[in-house]
């Protein structure tokens, strides 16, 4: 029988900030930004979500919730410093640990217990060497699989520690609403309603046909998941699907040269995270928001991997003059590389690329040790957007609706 852990950093870059800072102690912290612009909440300590504040939530919105709430633009850099630390600590238990993302992953402890016990006691030596050395709180759940071990760390946050029973899954999920298992959605949930279904034991008392009928394979495996079998394994190292970064206007943006000039400088970070995490991109993603939210993307694939800011702009730019509607007002637009790869395959195919190569690698070594405006191009000056950051798409776990 297996034992799997699911480690999630409580509230990660709230606590972060209230760490770097302890005067933020017991303060409704909320990481995003400037309240008065149009970005989400990242992050929330849970002192701001008794105010109703939960991640990707319109920061407008929670000004109004949290009027005294500290906003905070977020330190994306120090955040992966921190879970770098700790999922090194993780990594000492066992090597196969896979990320789901900065705050959160899975560890297959079977084989561990011969070294450290079994995986409650490993799990509290997690929580005491993580609290000692990096100074957080991470929730942890022990199960026999992984859907189990995850509902269970996200149980009795904060600073929880929720062992489920070999044997007892099934038992140990009926009383959970439906919408905590992997896979019940919004639509789903609704769905469920018309079975007068709930909760996860309702769900796995109805029988295989009825799920069969009204949805299809999908319903077999929720059956399954709802009796508390998971097979899936824990899948160490594994690297990012994407990196992307997009950007949230202050007011809806119309001049076709803002937005190109946006992407520029948005091609360029996810250039520079493609180099330092030793990835390629064979295709890229526009994302476009219009007021309304109305959202639409498009992708495309490149004639050859890359890691350069020119072919990923280029790529951009060219979807964004094909799909942008003349006139309507942009509220949001991101740039993902997608279809990665890593970059020790990469060819350079003539002397040009090899001269572009040469000079972003400059580039990154002198935003390495002064930061990263320390060098820009000459066309984003004085029109710098601040960016936001997504890290990548890691392996499938469902999105935690607090944020940690």
């Amino acid at each position: 029988m297996r034992t799997i852990l699911h480690a999630d950093l409580d509230a990660f870059y709230a606590s972060v900030e209230v760490l770097d800072d302890p005067r933020l102690t017991g303060l409704p912290v909320i990481v995003g930004g400037d309240p008065g612009a149009r970005g989400v909440v990242s992050a929330a300590s849970y002192e701001a979500r008794r105010f109703g504040v939960h991640s990707a939530m319109p920061l407008q919105t929670a000004r109004r919730l949290c009027p005294d709430g500290v906003f905070l633009p977020g330190r994306p850099e120090r955040y992966r410093e921190l879970s770098d630390q700790v999922m090194r600590i993780f990594a000492s238990f066992t090597p196969q640990v896979e990320p789901i993302s900065l705050d959160e992953a899975f560890l297959d402890v079977t084989a561990s217990a011969a070294a450290f016990g079994d995986g409650e006691a490993i799990a509290r030596r997690i929580k005491e060497r993580v609290r000692d050395e990096a100074g957080l709180a991470v929730s942890v759940g022990v199960a026999s699989n992984k859907l189990c071990a995850k509902v269970a760390s996200d149980l009795r946050k904060p600073d929880a520690l929720v062992v489920v029973p070999v044997g007892g899954e099934a038992a140990f999920l009926a009383p959970l609403p439906i919408r905590r298992l992997w896979g019940v959605g919004p639509a789903a949930a609704e769905a469920l309603r018309d079975f007068r279904v709930s909760t996860i034991g309702q769900l796995a008392a109805l029988p295989d046909a009825t799920l069969r009928r009204r949805f299809g394979k999908h319903g077999i495996a929720l059956a399954e998941r709802a009796r508390g079998v998971d097979p899936s394994a824990v899948v160490s190292g594994s690297a990012p699907k994407s990196v992307g970064h997009e950007h949230t206007f202050e007011h809806d943006v119309i001049a076709d040269a803002t937005l190109e000039t946006t992407l520029l400088d948005l091609a360029d970070s996810v250039a520079g995270r493609l180099r330092h995490n030793h990835l390629a991109a064979r295709g890229v993603q526009l994302k476009l928001r219009y007021e309304g939210f109305d959202t639409l993307t498009r992708q495309q694939l490149l004639p050859r991997p890359t890691r350069e800011m020119r072919p990923i702009y280029e790529a951009a730019v060219g979807l964004l003059r094909r799909v942008r509607t003349a006139g309507r007002g942009v509220r949001l637009i991101g740039v993902t590389a997608i279809h990665l790869t890593d970059a020790e395959q990469l060819t350079l195919f003539d002397t040009g690329a090899d001269r572009e190569a040469r000079l972003e690698a400059t580039v990154d070594v002198v935003r390495e040790r002064f930061g990263h405006d320390a060098i820009t191009r000459a066309r984003l000056l004085g029109d710098r957007p601040r960016r936001r950051f997504d890290f990548g798409e890691r392996p499938a776990a469902p999105p935690d609706d607090e944020g940690g």
